[in-house]
């Protein structure tokens, strides 16, 4: 069976990318059954041969309307699929949609009409708000890292930067790589507008990465490996918080001087 990815190195690479993630995702435990999402814009990697191709489903409403979106082109996880699946065989547990002109519309182009994530609605306006302020992030993801949740259900860590501070203090790299930290959305119900919202609201606090009150995370970034890699570096400084816990200490972390240090030296954005 031909695929939109045939002979398209680019757009397949990033393809590839999204089935790499999805590999880890449920590797670490953070996709279970159906859960967790990702969408990325492929639209830099559309040729007109692509734009030309005729649509496999009818319109499909989004339920709001994005300016910003007219005629990008998007890669999504299907709605109940697996990551595991995603991560072996991303076409067919994922799709390719186009926006259409009305901004308010999308219709699946390849390679099946697999229905895109409950949760496309959310994702797609988190990245109509990316491309109005001019940012490059062309990636999203949404999924469940297990003590990063766990923590968010103590409320003293859901202060804003409390649990930031908590996480970059563990170890250096998160500090340097998660440098904007990890902002806060109060437990809402799962795919509301409500929920959307929030997160863009906490993006727009510069954050690349927002925990959702006992639920997940979701990050935002230039390319899905480097989103994932974001969640990685918070969750490994969780982790490390939480055997200090079950030894029974409190670990010190690095003081405010120490990271204050660390910011300067690699020229961070906080």
């Amino acid at each position: 069976m031909s695929s939109i990815l045939d002979n398209r190195p680019a757009l397949a690479q990033e393809v590839e990318k999204v089935a790499e993630v999805a590999g880890y995702l449920w590797q670490k435990g953070w996709a279970e059954r159906n859960g967790g999402n990702i969408t990325v814009n492929i639209t830099e990697h559309i040729d007109d041969a692509i734009r030309a191709m005729p649509a496999i489903t009818s319109p499909i409403a989004i339920g709001t309307t994005l300016p910003n979106l007219k005629g990008c082109y998007f890669f999504c996880k299907g709605t109940n699929k697996r990551m595991r699946d995603l991560a072996r065989r991303p076409m067919e547990n994922g799709s390719i949609i186009r926006i259409l002109d009305d901004c308010a519309n999308y219709e699946i182009i390849a390679d099946s009409p697999v229905m895109p994530t409950s949760e496309l609605p959310s994702h797609l306006a988190v990245h109509n708000y990316l491309i109005g302020k001019g940012s490059t992030y062309k990636a999203s993801l949404h999924t469940h890292p297990i003590e990063l949740v766990a923590m968010s259900h103590n409320p003293a860590y859901l202060e804003k930067d409390v649990l930031t501070k908590l996480l970059w203090s563990m170890i250096p790299e998160t500090k340097a790589f998660a440098p904007r930290g990890l902002g806060i959305v109060p437990y809402m119900l799962p795919s509301s507008k409500e929920l959307a919202d929030e997160t863009i609201k906490a993006i727009d606090d510069n954050y690349d990465v927002v925990m959702w009150e006992k639920h997940g995370v979701f990050a935002v970034e230039n390319d899905i490996i480097s989103a994932f890699d974001q969640v990685d570096v918070l969750n490994k400084s969780a982790n490390i918080y939480m055997c200090g816990r079950s030894m029974g200490f409190v670990p010190d972390g690095m003081s405010e001087e120490q990271m204050t240090e660390i910011s300067t030296v690699f020229k961070l954005p906080k």
